[in-house]
Parts: C-alpha cells; sequence; structure tokens
C-alpha cells in the first residue's frame, strides 16, 4: 500500500474525482504540451455525467485556457472498461495536427491511474494491506496501528498529520461562523451555524449529538463551497474524520498527539479499503465515500478511548457494514444532497459503532477484510444509474418533482 498521504489530500471542493483528479490530469497534460495551440478534453461516464455540477470542466479549463483554447466534450453514456471516471486529452499543433491523445481515469480520492497503471510516483510503503494480517502483527507485537503507520511511513509523517489535522479544523471553524446559500441551482442554506447554536440547548447526548452534526456540516458545506478541506478519504465524505476527532478533542481535551494518532489508523483503515476495493462514488457508491469515512472515524473514537486493535477492528467492521449498498445520486450532480447530511450522519453513527464496539471483547463473526470484499462486490452489482451519475436514485425523483 502507498503512503496515507496519497489518502489525506488537501485541497479545495467540492469532489475529489470529479474535481481535484481531472485538475491534476490538465497540469500534467499542460507540461507535456506547454506549446499546444489548442486542447480538447472529452469527458466520459459519470465525469460527463455530474461533472457541470461537480464543475470538472471548470477544473480543466483553469488549467488550459491559460495556454490555449480549450473543447470539453461530453460523453454521459460512453463508459471505458476500466473506470467510470474516463477523460481523453487531446493536444493540436497550429497546423491542427494532434500531437497526442491521453486518456486517463480519475479513480478516486484525487488518484489518477492508466488502465490499471497508478500514476502516482510515491513508492509503496506498507508491506501488509489487509487487516486481518496488521491485527495479527498488532496482537503479536503489543503494537498499536498507528505505530505500525510510524514504523511503515517515519517520523516525518507527524508533521504531515499535524497540517491535515490544522486545516480539518479551519475548515469546521470557517463553516461553522459562514451562514447564507451554497453555490449552485438548489439555493441550500447552510445549516452548521444554526445546529451548532441550537445544540447549546440541549443537555448531554443531544447536546453532543448536535454538535457532532454541526461540525460534519461545517465541513462538507465548506467542501460545497469550494472551500480547502482534507479529502478522508474523499471530497464529498470529508466531513466525518473531522468532525468525530473535534468533538472529541473539545469534549474530552484529547492532546494533539493522541489525536494524530488517531488520524494515523484512520488513514490505515481507509488505505486498506482503497488498496483492495475503491473509495470511488463513481466505481462503488456512497457506501465507497461515505461508508469509508464512517468506518475510519469510528476506528479514531474507538483508539481515542482505549479500545483494543481488536475492539478498533470491529468498530471499523460495523462502520462500512452498515452503510454496504448505499447509492450515489446526488441531485443535480452537486456534492450537496443528500451528500451533506449523509456527512453528518455518519459521524454520529461512527460514535455509535465505538460505543458497540466498547461493550464487546472485540471478537465477532464477519471481519473486517470480508466486509471491504463484500463492498467491492457490491459497488461491482450496484447499476451504473445509482454510481454518480446524476440519473437514478434521489436525483431521478427530484427532476420528476420539479
Amino acid at each position: 500500500m502507498k503512503s496515507i498521504r496519497e489518502l489525506y489530500r488537501i485541497g479545495i471542493g467540492p469532489s475529489s474525482s470529479h474535481t481535484m483528479g481531472p485538475q491534476r490530469a490538465a497540469k500534467q497534460f499542460l507540461e507535456r504540451h506547454s506549446n499546444a495551440a489548442r486542447f480538447e478534453v472529452t469527458l466520459y461516464g459519470s465525469l460527463a455525467a455530474t461533472g457541470k455540477g461537480h464543475m470538472t470542466d471548470s477544473a480543466i479549463l483553469n488549467v488550459l485556457n491559460a495556454q490555449a483554447p480549450t473543447e470539453i466534450i461530453w460523453e454521459p453514456h460512453v463508459f471505458l472498461p476500466f473506470h467510470p471516471n474516463g477523460m481523453k486529452f487531446c493536444a493540436f499543433t497550429a497546423e491542427g495536427e494532434c500531437a497526442e491523445q491521453w486518456t486517463v481515469y480519475s479513480v478516486g480520492g484525487g488518484a489518477l491511474a492508466e488502465e490499471g497503471d497508478s500514476l502516482n510516483d510515491t513508492p509503496e510503503v506498507y508491506e501488509m494491506s489487509t487487516m486481518c494480517n496488521i491485527l495479527d502483527w498488532c496482537e503479536r507485537t503489543g503494537h498499536g496501528f498507528w505505530e505500525y503507520v510510524e514504523i511503515c511511513e517515519g517520523k516525518e509523517i507527524w508533521d504531515y498529520l499535524a497540517e491535515v489535522w490544522n486545516v480539518m479544523k479551519a475548515a469546521i471553524q470557517r463553516g461553522l461562523d459562514a451562514e447564507g446559500v451554497l453555490p449552485g441551482p438548489l439555493n441550500l442554506r447552510r445549516k452548521a451555524y444554526s445546529y451548532h447554536i441550537k445544540a447549546r440547548g440541549y443537555k448531554d447526548s443531544l447536546h453532543s449529538r448536535g454538535l457532532v452534526f454541526s461540525y460534519a456540516l461545517a465541513v462538507a458545506e465548506e467542501n460545497a463551497s469550494c472551500g480547502k478541506i482534507v479529502t478522508a478519504p474523499t471530497c464529498g465524505s470529508c466531513g466525518v474524520v473531522p468532525a468525530v476527532l473535534y468533538h472529541l478533542q473539545k469534549s474530552r481535551d484529547f492532546s494533539d498527539v493522541r489525536i494524530l494518532r488517531a488520524l494515523a489508523t484512520a488513514g490505515l483503515v481507509g488505505n486498506i479499503v482503497k488498496h483492495n476495493a475503491s473509495i470511488s462514488g463513481a466505481e462503488a457508491g456512497c457506501q465507497a465515500e461515505v461508508g469509508v469515512a464512517c468506518s475510519m472515524a469510528a476506528a479514531t473514537a474507538s483508539q481515542l478511548f482505549g479500545g483494543s486493535p481488536a475492539q478498533i477492528e470491529y468498530a471499523a467492521e460495523m462502520g462500512l457494514e452498515h452503510h454496504l449498498g448505499m447509492t450515489c445520486d446526488p441531485v443535480c450532480g452537486l456534492v450537496q444532497i443528500p451528500c451533506i447530511e449523509r456527512n453528518a450522519y455518519a459521524a454520529a453513527r461512527a460514535l455509535d459503532s465505538n460505543i458497540y464496539s466498547a461493550f464487546t471483547d472485540g471478537h465477532h463473526r464477519v471481519s473486517f477484510d470480508h466486509v471491504v470484499e463484500v463492498m467491492k462486490q457490491t459497488g461491482h452489482d450496484l447499476p451504473s444509474l445509482y454510481k454518480e451519475t446524476g440519473e437514478g436514485g434521489l436525483a431521478k425523483d427530484y427532476h420528476q418533482m420539479e
């Protein structure tokens, strides 16, 4: 597996696969054709179907138009075999000849691939890539998940995670202060501020739950407004992990050191899913985004509260298992409905997964690795209507109501 730096990407929303990935691809193509007279970019499948709502065209044009005129061609009903998020870049000379055609895929979390080959130059840093093997190592050595991360990544990973944590906290704070309407045709009002205020009027568990909702909403709304966030594991699910960690630090006074260790564990959990299945909504539905984020957050909560490696694995397993089959059906192709609310619910469900796990000794029948396998197969079985095409589910019903 690669570094968790590849999972936690700091960038601008609203979508890691539909905004960050295409923009990275455009920059790489421009480096190879800085003298091109014009560009042509064809977007396929999910990228074309919901690209306008995700501002895919803007992300590409902001890069290529600075050099030469660029045409975007939309092919929402053409799905390339390797991945639903396909792109074809063409650079033309002044004589009108095509200097190069490049087909590349945005495979989730901002990562790019060419027909199965990752375009990331970073090395494989984790020898073990399944939860079963890593859990067995923890039991044999007495170490925790975060210690395995440190061994594989080196102590410098803590500086990067500190930056990640600062960006996450800043997104929450900006989101809580912001009011008004989110960009796009839905005219959806921001809710984080009002949830935060209302939460203060309740006591104990309701107060706690309201605060968690507000923190998750704050980050998800910042993402929808093209604010600076961290993919955890994606832009569309970026509010879950920060909400849980921020709430637990403020309410339980956990130190930054312990928060960063929890972030490392969460990154390991997300990395296992990314390596063995998918974190792309276009490939496997929202179970691969919000479901994985819930799993990561559940693991962080369990670790912070002193869970054993087995209990942490159980919390992570529940966080993902109970999102199996969740469709990705963004209304108008925007990362707003139902995405923002799903971040809030998943944050609360992550805390519940930790509580449930804490009542057990960590032993259970269905392993985390098995749930990852099932998630991958479920994503394969889901019709394309429910994988970020904006043609089925809530997206279709909304247009019918209009």
